[in-house]
């Protein structure tokens, strides 16, 4: 790992559109895999190919709203295809979507205490610490603020008319969790979007093995050492970064965007979406949970409060684009 100076050295380069040098490599020499967190496609042919003697399996799919990849060294190809089919079984428990989801019969319970798995559970528990650890910018009670801004529906099939602004509450104030169940206040509905996927790709990743990457639209977590023996490359814009046992996430508003500042991230202080003088952030830190979080909030924070934010919560590296 970098040693203080090189974090320090790292402080004192960082410049606005580019990266904050954090511990892990800086790659500027082709690689021959190299994810890309935005916009979410593989830079190279992977498929499989063959290192020396390890084999990279690889598996991409749509899911969660995007596009998703799974890479592992050493694991037979029927592993990532179980993989594969676990995160679809997670897309449908997990949308807003469909009124029969997991997801959206718990908003539909909202006023009554309701008996929640131990997935969900996990999962509002998560929604409850981004909030706090974003200092409430994360806030998973954003949906009756994102359908009012006319995301009523898959982004496929197109937005509906904005209607009137709703300023969204503090999550603590309408979500209770206890074991086995939880409560929403009436008129609260919550959207686990990003959260979500930062969280499962970190339990996915877990789960498969000990040199694997997984990557949900986005929000990826990389674990082991790569092919490389020095961590998976990982594309970030213009710039390649080797990541070990560490998370990334990018979050931004041009990809799902439907007009003239509408777009799905909705700042919880304004219920409008984000005004702000970045268009996409990129974060590196400990795991893609934390990562979907600090890149979230930061871009709300905006470039002149974000590397403030970052640095304080200890996030890894990250890439600020205007």
């Amino acid at each position: 790992m970098a040693g203080q100076a090189d974090r320090q050295k790292g402080m004192d380069l960082w410049q606005r559109g580019q990266w904050y040098s954090g511990p892990y490599r800086l790659v500027n020499r082709p690689e021959p895999l190299t994810v890309s967190l935005s916009p979410f496609r593989v830079k190279g042919s992977v498929s499989p190919d063959t290192f020396g003697s390890m084999v990279i399996e690889k598996r991409l799919f749509e899911a969660l709203g995007g596009e998703c990849e799974l890479y592992a060294i050493g694991l037979p190809p029927e592993r990532l295809a179980t993989a594969e089919a676990w995160v679809h079984a997670m897309h449908d428990r997990l949308t807003r979507f469909t009124a029969h989801s997991e997801l959206s019969r718990f908003n539909s319970s909202a006023g009554d205490w309701a008996e929640v798995s131990p997935l969900l559970e996990a999962l509002l528990r998560e929604c409850l610490r981004a909030h706090q650890l974003s200092d409430g910018l994360v806030n998973a009670a954003v949906l009756p603020a994102l359908l009012a801004a006319g995301y009523t529906r898959t982004f496929s099939e197109g937005p509906t008319a904005a209607t009137m602004t709703v300023r969204p509450p503090s999550l603590p104030e309408v979500l209770e969790v206890r074991s086995g169940s939880a409560r929403l206040r009436p008129g609260a509905a919550i959207d686990l979007g990003g959260i979500a996927k930062g969280w499962l790709a970190d339990r996915l990743a877990e789960d498969l093995g000990e040199n694997v990457l997984v990557n949900l639209c986005g929000d990826l977590f990389a674990r082991g050492v790569g092919e490389s023996g020095e961590g998976w490359p990982v594309g970030m814009g213009s710039d390649t970064v080797l990541l070990h046992d560490m998370g990334a996430a990018t979050s931004g508003t041009r990809k799902r965007s439907w007009g003239e500042g509408l777009h799905h991230l909705i700042d919880p202080r304004t219920g409008v979406p984000a005004a702000s003088d970045l268009n996409e952030v990129s974060v590196i830190a400990r795991t893609g949970a934390d990562a979907e979080v600090f890149a979230k909030a930061a871009l709300l924070l905006g470039s002149a409060a974000a590397p403030e934010y970052l640095r304080a919560h200890g996030a890894l590296g990250w890439r600020l684009s205007p």
